[in-house]
């Protein structure tokens, strides 16, 4: 019995050691995986404020600004004038201050403008409403606000109103309806109106007078920043685009499958393709902007998303460029050492002027001479690309390896049409916004040309063989597009 007693006791320690060792487990598991969490939390805020330190500030700036509003309760002549309305200047300053100069004056603008306009129709509304008596008050009143709030949220759907005044709209319709419908005598509520709307002149007052002359955030000049960096993006990669195409061909003349590089580090174009919310958002806060710096009176910011249309489509073309790189075909070596050298210097004479044009808009100067120089010089290796393509021949060459190549050509030719309509429209924002030295200097290309568009395609692709003897003879003829033939960049057909 006693051994028997024995073993039932070591199995039952046993067990509850290895209980013990399980919950110690489950908790050091659980720790570590907190601590995880929060180490990646912290790289977060770190990551967020490297990337964009103006963060930090603007959550300092409304902080103070909250904190400062705050003190209303606790300042007797404030809070005795205006009693529980004070907490609507603090709710102001919640709602109203937004990251960037425009946007706080837009919304404070809104704000403003709407209390003051639904608080007079209400109290008007309601003024009229006791003059039809007891029974007639509620149906004028629901009359009222049944109107205006329809009305109101119809124009919602402009969209010039919903850009510009939509929150201003939805605070119009909110106070209109409870100033309207207040059970409170007509003296009263004129006094109600009046409290309100001065806490809220107070609370926008106050987030605008910080975010003009406390670390201000312009978002016309994130505007002008993003557009700048766009095209410089663009330049990046035509100018290594010619050569990560061409660079890793062998002996035999074909890309090797494990040489090719995998292209990541020019994958910054693809934000282009996505940037037109933010373009648009930039340039509608910055129509609210005072003037400062070098960004005067009536700036153009309309023209900003012109040339961002512009961007987003030579974009397009260059993200159908990369797919030529990230897909691996087998192309003949004799038709690659033919448009070699016409790629590759259409490819860097135009990542140079779209580079010297981002130079450009980023110092507010006029276009640079040399801008119209390498698209020039690009156009010139385009036409001298064809003329060698007409009187070249390939034998043994497989029809269907070619086909990527001449992809490759004609994709440049676009981009070259793509960069004109750029230069157009920069050309134009340097003259509307008074750039330096473009008063003095004539416009640049004066023939406009049509805008490219994403959808548009080859018109057609031709392909012709002949036998003579052992060597089979390649004739593609690849019809450019429509756009293109107008522009005067291709005068006729592209033959290969």
């Amino acid at each position: 019995m006693d051994i028997e007693s024995g073993s039932i006791d070591l199995k039952s320690n046993t067990a509850t050691i290895s209980k013990h060792n399980f919950l110690w487990g489950w908790f050091k598991a659980l720790f570590t995986k907190l601590m995880n969490n929060v180490t990646d939390f912290t790289d977060k805020v770190k990551k967020l404020g490297k990337d964009d330190p103006r963060r930090i500030t603007h959550s300092i700036k409304v902080g103070v600004t909250l904190a400062l509003v705050s003190l209303l309760y606790y300042f007797s002549p404030v809070y005795g004038g205006f009693g529980s309305s004070t907490m609507w200047a603090i709710l102001t300053v919640v709602v109203v201050f937004e990251f960037s100069v425009g946007a706080t004056l837009g919304k404070g603008l809104n704000r403003a403008i709407a209390t003051f306009l639904a608080g007079a129709l209400g109290v008007g509304a309601h003024h009229l409403a006791t003059l039809a008596g007891t029974e007639g008050e509620p149906i004028l009143l629901g009359l009222f606000v049944f109107l205006l709030a329809a009305v109101a949220s119809f124009s919602r759907f402009f969209p010039g109103i919903k850009a510009r005044y939509d929150y201003g709209v939805l605070i119009f319709i909110l106070t209109f309806s409870l100033v309207s419908v207040s059970g409170y005598r007509e003296d009263k509520i004129i006094r109600l109106a009046l409290h309100r709307f001065s806490t809220i002149i107070i609370g926008g007052l106050s987030c605008v007078v910080i975010s003009i002359f406390v670390f201000p955030v312009w978002a016309g000049e994130d505007l002008h920043k993003l557009i700048s960096l766009n095209i410089e993006k663009l330049g990046d990669f035509l100018q290594a685009f010619g050569g990560e195409y061409f660079e890793n061909v062998d002996k035999d003349g074909l890309i090797p499958k494990d040489d090719k590089k995998t292209f990541l580090h020019l994958h910054g174009y693809k934000t282009i393709l996505n940037s037109k919310t933010a373009e648009e958002s930039f340039a509608n806060f910055a129509s609210w902007e005072p003037p400062h710096g070098r960004f005067g009176y009536r700036h153009p910011w309309k023209q900003y998303l012109k040339i961002g249309a512009s961007t987003r489509h030579c974009a397009y073309r260059i993200e159908a460029l990369s797919n030529c790189i990230n897909n691996s075909q087998t192309q003949p070596l004799e038709f690659k050492k033919i448009v070699q050298k016409g790629c590759m210097e259409m490819s860097i004479e135009s990542g140079k002027a779209l580079k010297e044009l981002s130079i450009a808009i980023k110092t507010m100067k006029h276009i640079p001479d040399s801008v119209l120089t390498h698209l020039k010089n690009s156009i010139s290796a385009a036409d001298n690309l064809k003329s060698s393509l007409r009187t070249a021949t390939l034998e043994n060459a497989n029809i269907f390896d070619l086909i990527p190549a001449a992809k490759v050509t004609t994709l440049l030719i676009e981009v070259i049409g793509c960069i004109g309509n750029i230069v157009d429209s920069v050309n134009e924002l340097s003259h509307l916004a008074k750039f330096k030295g473009a008063e003095t200097t004539a416009t640049l290309l004066d023939k406009p040309k049509p805008q490219l568009h994403r959808e548009e395609t080859l018109k057609s692709i031709t392909v012709e063989t002949t036998n003579h003897g052992n060597a089979t003879h390649a004739v593609i003829t690849v019809c450019a597009l429509s756009t293109a033939l107008e522009s005067g960049i291709l005068e006729d057909p592209l033959i290969l």
